[in-house]
């Protein structure tokens, strides 16, 4: 099921998009609860089957305008640095050059603010005079069902609500600045998010692909079955001493390609637009102005 927060009529509103994608059918719910989009759907904790008794008719997909699935997090989204080895490797001399050289040690997690985040299609804001080094990440993205503490990892599966897409944007100059990555990475309008989520018995997050591109050019393309920590490893990391709750992000790290990690770097720049594809859950694609 693809579960979508969307603009209708001036209104947000959330709803199921249908199999061909041509229509979504939005939930009957109170402005109280769609003010925060799929998080209201998460937090009913009933059976995804028991939503089609509250549907609406279907309403075409172009009369809408889709917003980041998530508009408001609860708080910040959990992220994961060093994730894949080739994308290891890029940056071992910049980023990581601080990391210990093993990265399978231990997964680097740093956080993004829930106020950086913005929806599929909307522009990613440059912020001039702070930053002339803004590179892109593209992502998958776990959103926690259920929540917990101490999840093992055996168990961490059965936790997930379901899996986005976002664009852990990143300003590098910033980020290298400082020995913790916050700041750089949470910038406003930082994290686009969408295009929906995908309820995970619908997608195996464990083995999707993921690719990028910058003004029509693939940077990055990669299967998340290479991650160096898999997901459920992720969630158990997580969760140690820290209870996750629904509708809680954990991005899974970005493959090679970034802008940083070419010869010379390949920064982005007002006009460029970066579009990213997850196989089994959809595109977003965001101008940077």
């Amino acid at each position: 099921m693809r579960i979508a927060t969307f603009q209708l009529n001036g209104q947000r509103q959330v709803g199921v998009v249908a199999e061909d994608g041509l229509t979504v059918s939005p939930l009957n719910l109170d402005p109280g609860q769609a003010r925060t989009g799929v998080q209201a759907v998460i937090e009913l904790g009933a059976d995804l089957g028991q939503l089609a008794g509250r549907l609406g008719p279907p309403v075409l997909m172009r009369d809408v305008k889709l917003e980041a699935p998530l508009p408001l997090p609860r708080r910040n989204l959990f992220c994961v640095g060093r994730n894949y080895h080739a994308h290891a490797k890029e940056l071992s001399a910049s980023v990581f050059k601080d990391n210990t050289t093993n990265p399978e040690a231990w997964p680097i997690i740093f956080t993004k603010v829930p106020e950086c985040v913005v929806g599929p299609t909307d522009d990613v804001v440059l912020p001039t005079g702070v930053s002339e080094q803004i590179d892109y990440e593209s992502e998958l993205a776990i959103v926690i069902g259920t929540g917990g503490r101490n999840i093992a990892r055996a168990d961490a599966l059965k936790h997930v609500f379901g899996y986005t897409i976002i664009n852990d944007v990143t300003a590098r100059d910033v980020q290298m600045r400082h020995q913790q990555w916050d700041l750089g990475k949470s910038f406003d309008t930082f994290c686009p998010m969408g295009p929906w989520i995908v309820t995970a018995d619908e997608l195996d997050g464990t083995n999707t692909r993921v690719r990028g591109w910058v003004n029509g050019e693939l940077r990055q393309d990669a299967q998340t079955s290479d991650l160096i920590f898999d997901i459920p490893t992720l969630i158990e990391t997580c969760s140690r001493g820290i209870t996750l709750y629904p509708g809680d992000v954990i991005a899974t790290g970005t493959p090679a390609g970034v802008g940083m990690g070419m010869k010379p770097p390949r920064y982005l720049k007002a006009g460029d637009v970066v579009r990213i594809e997850i196989d089994g859950l959809g595109v977003i694609e965001n101008r940077f102005v």
